[in-house]
């Protein structure tokens, strides 16, 4: 299984990344998870004219990878508890999550998406968003392989 987690910024290293590289570890017994932090001119240039040129830009980024089952974290998106989100994740042999830029996704992407759910009502940093996911991944594998983490 593989599990891809896209999401718009610019690539750094922080203690978050520490602790993602953490739960991806714990992962890799159940499923390939990596993290592809996808930032280009376009993007860049994009927010700086206004929220449908950024929300495009992401769009342009994103189309190419969009393959598999595909999901976007989006706020108005179905809230979902830990048990539903470990069927979504382990019905296909590859998931693809996208994460929106500082403005959201256009609904034609938002559309083209298997599925859209939302991790919270609340706005975090890309790096909050990415660390929580990476958690309910692990969570998610865990319950679908009755190891006791979830408990």
């Amino acid at each position: 299984m593989k599990i891809n987690i896209y999401t718009i910024v610019k690539p750094s290293t922080d203690e978050f990344d520490k602790l993602s590289e953490d739960f991806i570890k714990m992962c890799s017994k159940y499923a390939k998870v990596k993290i592809h932090s996808i930032f280009n001119k376009n993007i860049s240039k994009a927010q700086t004219i206004g929220q449908k040129e950024a929300r495009e830009s992401y769009t342009q980024a994103y189309k190419q990878y969009m393959n598999g089952y595909c999901i976007a974290l989006d706020v108005k998106g179905k809230k979902i508890d830990s048990f539903e989100f470990s069927k979504i994740i382990t019905n296909s042999s590859e998931v693809n999550f996208f994460i929106g830029g500082a403005y959201g996704f256009e609904k034609d992407f938002l559309n083209k998406c298997d599925k859209i759910i939302s991790l919270s009502e609340l706005t975090m940093a890309h790096k909050v968003v990415t660390l929580v996911l990476i958690e309910q991944i692990f969570r998610g594998l865990a319950i679908k392989n009755n190891h006791p983490y979830h408990k």
